[in-house]
């Protein structure tokens, strides 16, 4: 037997090359596995990842993300100590009685994302704004003391 008569042809132009056929069937398994778990996991996974854009100047940090299918009352946003968390929950109704699902893409559940940022903040200037499914918030930094430089000059005993 050799390695050849091991390698599946059914896909005949990667047939000649054993690690593109190896690659394809680890594919299958991934595929046929993530579809064997419950809806529900799938969910819930998906449910937890939330597409964030970070940006900072002088003057604020500047924070987006994309929450498609909620509404600023669906979304929480608090600043403690520091750290900005996003919280929220997205609700999707399905009548679940003896329909068979093909498949779920949609996600429904709760979330959070939280950032720690080195700066300080003026937490009471904080600005957050919803729009078309984009959460905007601004994070003020607070005014730098400002330090002159100086030489010290040191003295022998």
């Amino acid at each position: 037997m050799t390695l050849r008569s091991l390698i599946s042809t059914r896909f005949p132009e990667i047939a000649g090359d054993p690690f593109m056929s190896i690659g394809r069937a680890l594919q299958r398994s991934l595929e046929d596995g993530w579809q064997s778990l419950p809806p529900t996991f799938a969910t819930e996974a998906a449910s937890m990842s939330m597409a964030l854009d970070v940006k900072e100047d002088d003057k604020a940090f500047h924070v987006t993300a994309e929450l498609p299918g909620l509404t600023d009352k669906d979304v929480d946003v608090s600043f403690e100590d520091g750290l900005l968390t996003i919280r929220g929950e997205k609700k999707i109704s399905r009548e679940e009685k003896n329909d068979t699902w093909h498949i779920v893409e949609r996600s429904s559940g709760s979330f959070a994302r939280r950032l720690s940022l080195s700066a300080s903040i003026d937490a009471d200037k904080i600005e957050a704004k919803f729009d078309k499914g984009v959460l905007s918030v601004t994070l003020p930094k607070l005014p730098e003391e400002k330090t002159t430089a100086r030489k010290i000059q040191v003295k022998g005993a």
